[in-house]
């Protein structure tokens, strides 16, 4: 046989390898996505429950919960959010408005009370009782671009509970947070439920990738 014939064999055999790997991968890819947003749609819609005695990430997060307390008087801090996945209702930059509350059970929960568009609209928290419900969440992971926080601003740009407490001096707090959805109280933040719209486009890659490997296949066939 021909030295490069057997050598574009050789190349072909491994790319087409490649190439079908990758859309076996996504098809992978698709059937967790999916099982993904199966759970967390079923976590969102649930009635809420109590909170857990012991809480974990993968097992709580999006859970809605119900809990009593009251909020540390005057107590907040701005998270920037250039608009939210999770909110339709947040299309736009503005803040996430963090207060923290004392439960009836005696632990500090950071509650994310909603959103306001600007720190004119910034509102103190009730100073009653209050008895809400919300969805768990853990905290926001930091990217290659996100911004240092400016506690000297009260500003931050993750929400992260135990590192804006540490900064406040709140004491200890969970490491999760509340996003708040009931009730909406005159002259607050914004509050509301969360909706899952995780985008699922692995079918598509899983095709793009079969049909590189069949053109690179009829390529070689030629």
């Amino acid at each position: 046989m021909n030295r490069s014939v057997v050598t574009a064999t050789i190349f072909a055999m491994i790319g087409f390898a490649i190439l079908v790997s990758l859309g076996v991968w996504q098809l992978e890819r698709k059937a967790w996505k999916e099982n993904l947003i199966d759970t967390l749609n079923a976590r969102v819609s649930a009635p809420p429950r109590d909170l857990p005695p012991s809480p974990s990430q993968g097992a709580d997060e999006f859970s809605r919960v119900r809990l009593r307390g009251a909020f540390v008087a005057g107590q907040n801090a701005l998270v920037y959010t250039p608009g939210s996945a999770l909110r339709p209702d947040v299309s736009g930059p503005g803040y996430w408005v963090m207060s923290p509350l004392r439960t009836q059970g005696g632990k500090t929960v950071v509650v994310n009370r909603g959103f306001i568009a600007s720190k004119n609209e910034l509102a103190p928290p009730p100073t009653d009782d209050v008895e809400l419900t919300g969805a768990m969440r853990w905290p926001d992971e930091s990217a290659m671009f996100t911004p240092n926080d400016e506690p000297q601003n009260n500003l931050w740009y993750r929400r992260e509970p135990v590192a804006i407490a540490a900064a406040k001096g709140w004491g200890e707090v969970a490491r999760f947070f509340v996003e708040q959805e009931t009730p909406q109280l005159a002259n607050a933040p914004r509050a509301g439920p969360l909706v899952v719209k995780l985008r699922n486009n692995h079918l598509q890659y899983a095709i793009t990738w079969f049909g590189l490997a069949g053109g690179l296949a009829g390529v070689y066939l030629v």
